[in-house]
């Protein structure tokens, strides 16, 4: 298929998304408590629960999380100060409380050393990463996935650390000044559609690598383009996620 093809191929998918025929009027992230979009509190929600969103309903996950803030009893473990002032069994009980943390010794441990850098690096307060790296969003994933990785455990996944960015682009009051590196979170559902549009071949979605094939490639084929690889995104998902409607 040539590169022509594949892009006709996008724009009528894209077509698809915005009539609403992939599904997906409610997003995974939609289930939150309606913050300040600008608040340490808001940035703080849609952070720590996206380091735990990896093989589980995402749906789901957000809800547990909605749940946990909303419960006075738990809403604490989304205060970084107050989290590394508990002891780990209490932390540990407000996490599986609601089913955020699945794995419960492993992804508590996970939240607990997030909260830990936040205060180390931030003083508890997350928006200054943002700040410090002037809204960029390269500058932001070197210091993330390349200069501090064991700082941000699954935070600092291709998968996640990508999400998570745009999650935060969504949900907050944060704008990038290069949104065109901001790449296509290559989950599953993303890694599947791009296959079934022909982006990657079948050897390169067994590949070990075919995460970052998937990015290079969204870069590669939207460059020149109207659209960022991000913004393919949620129309993958959906699209994948809902049986792969066919295409007009």
């Amino acid at each position: 298929m040539s590169k022509q093809q594949i892009l006709e191929k996008i724009e009528r998918l894209i077509e698809m998304y915005q009539k609403g025929e992939l599904g997906g009027e409610v997003m995974p992230e939609d289930s939150n408590p309606n913050l300040q979009k600008s608040s340490l509190e808001n940035y703080i929600y849609f952070t720590l629960p996206m380091a735990l969103n990896y093989q589980r309903n995402s749906y789901k996950l957000w809800e547990s999380a909605s749940k946990t803030y909303e419960d006075k009893e738990t809403n604490f473990v989304f205060c970084p100060k107050k989290v590394l002032q508990t002891d780990f069994d209490k932390v540990q009980s407000a996490l599986i409380k609601y089913k955020v943390a699945l794995q419960k010794q492993k992804q508590t441990e996970i939240w607990i050393t997030l909260c830990n850098t936040f205060m180390e690096l931030f003083q508890g307060d997350i928006r200054k990463l943002f700040d410090e790296m002037n809204n960029d969003v390269e500058k932001i994933r070197n210091f993330i996935q390349i200069q501090n990785k064991k700082k941000f455990p699954y935070l600092s996944g291709n998968k996640i650390c990508n999400y998570w960015l745009y999650v935060i682009y969504q949900y907050t009051d944060r704008n990038y000044i290069n949104m065109g590196q901001l790449t296509v979170a290559p989950d599953t559902h993303v890694c599947q559609a791009t296959y079934k549009l022909g982006l990657i071949t079948a050897d390169q979605m067994k590949s070990s690598k075919v995460q970052t094939i998937v990015m290079e490639n969204w870069k590669e084929v939207l460059k020149h383009t109207k659209y960022n690889p991000i913004d393919m995104h949620t129309p993958l998902w959906l699209w994948s996620r809902n049986g792969f409607k066919e295409i007009k």
